[in-house]
């Protein structure tokens, strides 16, 4: 009887081990510690610039107000001269020669530039002597020389043409007639009608230069005068011209 019961008893104790491991294995187990979350850092901005002027052309000596803004910016800054500056404001300045500003703020970012130019007029040159007006014109302007039977301005005539014009825009005040001569062959009625195509010519091309048509007037003389009277082609190309002459008030 006892025999019979040992067995009993050591699967009883062993079913109890189990049944202990079983419940033990499947207690709740505590929640794991969640992650600290994770913030990135700011990102870096590039600042904006605006830089403006109240005009942008002025004469020697007059001043120009600056102004400006800007936006996300530690240090900002105009040059030439000016220097460093708060983010928003204005301040004057007072060119000698035609100078562009700029406007850099800067950053972690990155930097940013905004330019203004401000174009400065040279002053107008004096008007001479009116004894002595006479001699520069004749040592400045310059004539315009044809081909025969020809009102085409010619390269050579372009140059010439080109001092005549800084001349005339740098004394403003100066009226011209611009004269059209021919050498003496061919008739009398046609060299008129050339003369005076060659004229025009010279006007237009002045006033493409910039010369007010205001300040040019037109005649034609054929060949009624001669700067040479020699029969050889040096003689005769010196007479196919455009000639200058000084209108006098």
């Amino acid at each position: 009887m006892i025999q019979s019961f040992r067995p009993a008893v050591r699967w009883l104790l062993i079913s109890l081990s189990l049944l202990a491991v079983f419940v033990a294995g499947c207690k709740k187990k505590p929640p794991a510690a969640a992650a600290p979350s994770y913030t990135p850092p700011p990102t870096a901005v590039k600042p904006t610039a605006s830089l403006s002027a109240d005009r942008t052309s002025v004469n020697q000596g007059e001043a120009v107000k600056l102004s400006w803004t800007t936006t996300d910016a530690t240090n900002v800054s105009i040059s030439p001269e000016v220097g460093a500056v708060t983010p928003q404001g204005s301040t004057t300045v007072n060119p000698t020669e035609s100078t562009s500003y700029t406007l850099t703020a800067s950053s972690a970012g990155g930097n940013t530039d905004s330019t203004v130019r401000i174009t400065v007029n040279a002053p107008a040159a004096p008007p001479p002597r009116a004894e002595g007006m006479d001699e520069l014109f004749t040592k400045e302007v310059r004539d315009a020389f044809f081909d025969l039977d020809k009102a085409d301005i010619r390269p050579d005539a372009r140059q010439a043409l080109q001092q005549t014009a800084t001349f005339l825009k740098a004394y403003p005040n100066a009226h011209v007639t611009v004269e059209g001569y021919c050498d003496d062959r061919g008739s009398t009625e046609y060299n008129l009608a050339l003369g005076q195509r060659r004229a025009n010519a010279v006007k237009e091309y002045l006033i493409s230069l910039g010369i007010p048509a205001t300040n040019l007037s037109t005649t034609s003389w054929g060949k009624e005068k001669q700067f040479c009277t020699e029969q050889t082609e040096s003689c005769w190309q010196q007479n196919r011209r455009g000639h200058f002459t000084l209108n006098k008030p």
